[in-house]
This record gives structure tokens, sequence and C-alpha cells, in this order.
């Protein structure tokens, strides 16, 4: 009886259902890759030992790369978001742009991190596979970028929308309420994306002060905040 109700409670198929999405998949790895990246940091400036130390760079980087291959082929779905944002007739012009921005610089991310596969996973070195790897960061540090005005715009648009909105009606207390979810969204979008864009400045070597604690703190921040989006979706 107690293993009929630990099967069957909706618990459970709440998880099957969430592991059986790739993107669900793929933000738990994203957590323990950033995770081990941070704690790797943190034993080298603790002087831990290299054998204390090897198991956490192991597993950030066998993480990095299952998910490089997991996510090889994506470009193609970016692509199409971009034309489909460009073609939009209703969009305001303003998140359009940011939109179609976005989807080209994760598509181009996508596409040149697809191609350094080979050389990643040991199959066949490519001298050029560094150099596209920075080309990789520099469109995800542009992506990023566009999402974050995006962000940004939609807020002060929101903003500008509940400063019209008349509380004694009842509609404009079911605005008040999409609004105040609308914005919920839009500034836990922005909060990921600002910690999404250091990874690409890091590796880019834009900034000096950014090292793997920094990057793997927030992007295991970022990572969670996945999980617990892409949960809810599931739901």
């Amino acid at each position: 009886m107690v293993a009929d109700a630990l099967v069957y409670h909706p618990t459970v198929a709440h998880y099957l259902r969430y592991m059986a999405t790739t993107l669900g998949r793929d933000k738990l790895m994203r957590v323990l890759q950033y995770f081990a990246r941070f704690y790797a940091w943190y034993l080298l400036r603790t002087n831990a030992t290299p054998e204390k130390v090897a198991p956490w760079n192991a597993l950030k980087k066998q993480f990095g790369l299952f998910r490089k291959v997991f996510r090889a082929g994506k470009f193609v779905e970016h692509y199409k978001a971009a034309a489909t944002a460009s073609d939009s007739k209703s969009l305001d012009p303003v998140l359009k742009y940011t939109q179609v921005g976005r989807q080209l610089g994760y598509a181009g991310y996508l596409t040149c991190d697809a191609l350094t596969i080979p050389d990643a996973a040991g199959i066949r070195k490519w001298q050029h596979a560094k150099r596209l790897q920075q080309e990789a960061y520099r469109s995800w540090a542009i992506g990023i970028a566009f999402s974050i005005i995006g962000q940004l715009y939609t807020l002060r648009q929101l903003s500008v929308r509940a400063s019209k909105v008349d509380l004694k009606e009842g509609e404009g207390v079911v605005e008040s309420k999409t609004i105040s979810m609308q914005r919920a969204a839009a500034k836990k979008q922005l909060l990921c994306d600002l910690c999404d864009i250091l990874v690409p400045i890091s590796g880019l070597g834009w900034v000096s002060f950014l090292d793997d604690g920094i990057v793997g703190l927030t992007g295991t921040l970022s990572s969670v905040i996945g999980v617990y989006t892409q949960w809810k979706k599931t739901a």
C-alpha cells in the first residue's frame, strides 16, 4: 500500500513529466555544471588538494559537454523564432526588434557552438575551434543584451499601463493583477539574463574581475530559476 501510494503520488507523475522534457533535463544538468564550476573555484581558493578539486572540474567539463551535444541542432528553432517575430504584425516595434535580435543572437551562438562539438569531444581536433567558440560567446552576449533591453522596455510599458488602471472598476482590478503577473515574469527573466550574460562576458575576457566563483554562482542561480520555471510549466 505504501509503495502504491508513492508510485501513484501526483508528485511522481509531475516529476516524470518534467524529466520527459529536454529542457527540464538540461536545466538540471546546468545547475550541476555551474555549481561544480563554483565549488571547484572555492576549493582552489581554500587551498584544497588537486585530488579534491579534480572531480568537480571533471563534473563541470563533462556536464558542459553533455549539454553542448544535447543542444546541437537547436539553432534551427531560434532562426524560425526570429523569422516569426520579424513577420509579426501585432508586436510592439521595439519588442519586435529585440526579439529578432535575441533569437538571431542565440541562433548564431548555437550554430557556432555546435561546430565545436567534434573538437570538444576529442573526436577531431580543429585549430579554429577556439576562435569559433569565441564567436559563439559573442553571439550569445548579443542575444542576451537584446533580451535585457526587451525586458527593461517591457517593465517600462507595464508601469505606464499600471498608471492608467482604475482600481475602482472590476476590469481595472483584473488588469492590475495581469500587469503584476507580467511584471513578475519580466523581472524574473531580467534577473536570469543579468546572471547569464556574465558567462559569455567571462569567456570573452571583457571584464577582468569575473572569476569562476562569480560566474558559477550566478549561473547556478539562473539555472535554479530555470528548473523552477520548467517545473511549473509541467505541472
